[in-house]
């Protein structure tokens, strides 16, 4: 490998920080929202409450099939099955347990999605960013075999 890469890879590793993980938070939470959300003002209701279907309407759901087809396929390639169901059940816990403690009020089925769309992209934006915190953790790089 030539200088110039492995000076780009460093670079890279030591770029990964907490901003960049917020950053993919707020990625993964947008594309989630815009999608569905409780409030009625998303894609999903637009389309449904529209009465005819047009360009537009397939344009924007062909834009948001591409959003999580990136994000679905990087984190199941970055976690795999096992990675998936393990952020998951961590997530889960993590819910569970501030539900316990009376930070959530899982009473309505509003307050029940808004926990589960967050809780899912949560759950995007740690399989969009697990190569680098795996970097940071072991100092191995993941290389896609593929």
């Amino acid at each position: 490998m030539s200088d110039d890469k492995k000076v780009i890879r460093k670079s890279a590793a030591r770029e990964f920080t907490l901003l960049s993980f917020v950053w993919r938070l707020l990625f993964s939470l947008s594309l989630v929202l815009i999608t569905y959300n409780p409030t009625g003002t998303s894609v999903y209701h637009w389309i449904k409450g529209a009465d005819s279907l047009g360009a537009v309407h397939f344009f924007v759901a062909a834009l948001l099939l591409i959003g999580w087809t990136i994000l679905w396929v990087a984190t199941w390639r970055s976690l795999d099955t096992l990675g998936v169901i393990l952020a998951a059940l961590a997530i889960g816990t993590l819910v569970w347990l501030l539900v316990d403690i009376g930070l959530l009020d899982p009473d309505t089925s509003a307050a029940i999605g808004w926990i589960v769309l967050v809780s899912l992209a949560v759950l995007l934006s740690i399989g969009l960013s697990w190569s680098h915190i795996w970097r940071r953790l072991t100092g191995q790089f993941e290389v896609d075999q593929d």
